[in-house]
């Protein structure tokens, strides 16, 4: 991995029932996630994904572009920036910045319908 080069694109589409499993997975039932009514009612177009989910396939390309071995990934930051639904695909992005003494340094955002849900992230890898 050189400086400026690409990491694969990841794309996923979360089916309606992903914030269920996420949330029994994670504890985190907050209403927002898992009734579209409640949800709704509270501001949002409809039930929302769990921010840590799109973080999760962050690191997951991350991960894929250092071997596959998710012990590759060392650091990531992220900034929530947008609210992902569920039933429409999400496209991970990265580009490398820096490769010194075998840890590279990308550069990552994920999007969903033209909209970022995640910007300014950064992963440290050490590739396999």
């Amino acid at each position: 991995m050189n400086q400026g080069d690409p990491i694969p694109e990841l794309k996923v589409t979360p089916d309606k029932y992903l914030p269920h499993r996420y949330a029994g997975a994670s504890g985190d039932f907050n209403p927002i996630h898992i009734d579209n009514d409640f949800a709704q009612q509270v501001g949002l177009p409809r039930n929302i994904l769990h921010g840590l989910y799109s973080m999760a396939q962050v690191a997951r390309a991350n991960a894929a572009a250092a071997g596959g071995d998710p012990r590759s990934l060392r650091r990531l930051e992220v900034q929530f920036r947008g609210m992902g639904v569920p039933e429409s695909e999400i496209t991970v992005t990265g580009t490398v910045r820096e490769e010194a003494d075998g840890i590279v340094v990308v550069d990552a955002e994920a999007e969903q319908d033209g909209k970022k849900i995640i910007r300014n992230a950064e992963a440290e890898l050490r590739p396999s």
